[in-house]
């Protein structure tokens, strides 16, 4: 790349992200809330380490990834970075988490009681480096992420199935619950992302509210607004800041 390619490519990324930047304060001065308490995930899968460092000039820090191989391929080129976070939002297998151990801040995507053992071992034995820590000590900050539909080829667990999985990650000290995750069905359908945000909310009330679960990871390009008007605390962004996918 050229080095005005170059230049054009950070240019447009942080273009991007000051996008989404506005569209998430306009969004939570117009229902009341502080634009500090929603955090923003960009998330850069099949992203490329350029576009990651015009973000993290900008200011970005928090980046999520969906496939744990690439999340650590980056990781590992991006590691002279202070500051910066990877957050794991795809789908994660039991054994790929010795490979995220000690290289992830996050995991928004726990939805097993055997995951959420397997996590525990894991960030145990590497827990979570000082310059990446999300949280003021070296847990590894986890999500549950809940199926509201109830479709079988998507991932998270049944809403029924959240006590005794709350109850195992509060039994792993490596780990510390954050809260709940949610991807609602339907392409852009505002009213659909509506209801499933409601409805995570209302299922975050009912198992011990913000006391228990203080976050809510829900809410992407096309439904930002509407997750930041249900209660979302992290918004995870992609095209909209970085372009399409390579």
């Amino acid at each position: 790349m050229s080095p005005a390619e170059s230049a054009g490519e950070w240019e447009q990324v942080q273009r991007g992200l000051a996008r989404v930047h506005e569209r998430i304060r306009a969004a939570a001065e117009r229902h009341g809330r502080a634009p500090a308490d929603i955090r923003l995930l960009a998330v850069s899968k099949r992203q490329s380490e350029g576009k990651i460092r015009a973000a993290y000039a900008a200011g970005q820090r928090d980046f999520g990834e969906n496939y744990a191989q690439e999340l650590v391929g980056k990781a590992a080129l991006l590691s002279e970075l202070p500051g910066l976070r990877f957050h794991m939002i795809g789908h994660l297998q039991r054994n790929k988490c010795a490979t995220l151990a000690g290289r992830v801040s996050a995991v928004h995507s726990v939805d097993s009681v055997r995951l959420a053992r397997e996590l525990g071992r894991r960030a145990a034995l590497a827990p979570v480096p000082t310059a990446q820590q999300l949280l003021p000590g070296p847990e590894l900050a986890v999500f549950i992420e809940v199926n509201l539909s109830a479709e079988p080829q998507k991932a998270g667990c049944a809403p029924t199935e959240l006590p005794e999985l709350m109850a195992a990650i509060g039994a792993e000290p490596a780990l510390r619950l954050r809260g709940l995750m949610a991807i609602p069905e339907g392409e852009g359908d505002a009213e659909a992302s509506r209801r499933a945000f409601t409805a995570l909310a209302e299922l975050r009330e009912r198992h011990g509210g913000t006391a228990i679960l203080p976050e809510l990871s829900m809410g992407m390009s096309r439904d930002l607004e509407v997750a930041v008007e249900c209660g979302s605390s992290w918004v995870r962004v992609g095209t909209d800041i970085f372009g399409a996918r390579v």
